[in-house]
């Protein structure tokens, strides 16, 4: 059945994005929160931070993993809701590849995120947002994202196989759209008391954040680029494994 996961995929997958284009309310919904931070950061905070640049170019990266972490909740809502319907019995009567549920729900997670990401930085670029970026770096930002996006994904994975509720599966990603809050995205840490500091230096999101706010200003990446691909394939890696673990007991 192996023989067929790039087939039995790409059904499944179509089938997953046809859900999606029924109730675009899911990418609206997606989009509406880290826009309406992003308007309010800007319009009612930024005047009285002081970051050194232009506010918007300050805070956009951080609002882009805020646009993950809200997408990401609807992919284990998706799940769950397949578990629920009995979907996965039907399909375990079937000759497809096992697997080939679980992708679907990534690679449409990864499409849906894609498009709210582009629409995020088309409200940016209305409100001022400026880069002196080159092609380069906007790939090496646009790889970064979807590296992040594909590890919280499968991080994902794991309560849409898991919760109880309809509520709990997509409630785990609240914890990821607060954690920007605490890092370099809003504020720079200088600012912050010592305990607060250290936690938002040493936390995943910072060193992504400070790598894409230095490739939109065609400034040196140093080790946080590093530190933030650790940090992604650590997750990737980490959250793959006990999504498959899950999944096999749930369809065992």
């Amino acid at each position: 059945m192996s023989t067929y996961f790039f087939t039995d995929t790409t059904a499944l997958t179509v089938r997953t994005l046809r859900h999606i284009t029924r109730s675009l309310d899911t990418i609206i919904t997606t989009v509406l929160t880290p826009v309406a931070l992003m308007l309010m950061f800007v319009y009612v905070f930024g005047g009285a931070i002081s970051t050194g640049t232009k506010y918007i170019n300050f805070m956009l990266p951080g609002i882009l993993l805020i646009t993950i972490a809200s997408g990401i909740s609807y992919t284990a809502f998706r799940l769950f809701m397949d578990l629920k319907s009995g979907i996965l019995e039907r399909f375990q009567s079937m000759p497809i590849a096992r697997s080939g549920l679980l992708w679907a729900h990534v690679v449409t997670s990864m499409v849906a995120n894609l498009i709210a990401l582009v629409i995020v930085v088309g409200v940016a670029l209305l409100m001022g947002f400026r880069s002196s970026a080159g092609v380069q770096a906007w790939l090496a930002v646009t790889g970064i994202l979807l590296l992040s996006t594909l590890a919280l994904t499968w991080l994902a994975v794991i309560p849409g196989l898991t919760a109880g509720s309809v509520e709990s599966a997509g409630a785990f990603a609240y914890p990821l759209i607060f954690l920007p809050f605490v890092s370099s995205a809003f504020v720079p840490t200088q600012t912050m008391p010592g305990p607060v500091r250290w936690f938002a230096e040493h936390q995943p999101v910072t060193s992504i954040v400070n790598t894409i706010r230095a490739l939109f200003a065609q400034q040196p990446v140093g080790n946080d680029i590093w530190t933030a691909l650790a940090w992604c394939v650590g997750v990737l890696v980490a959250a793959y494994l006990l999504a498959m673990v899950a999944y096999r007991r749930k369809s065992a």
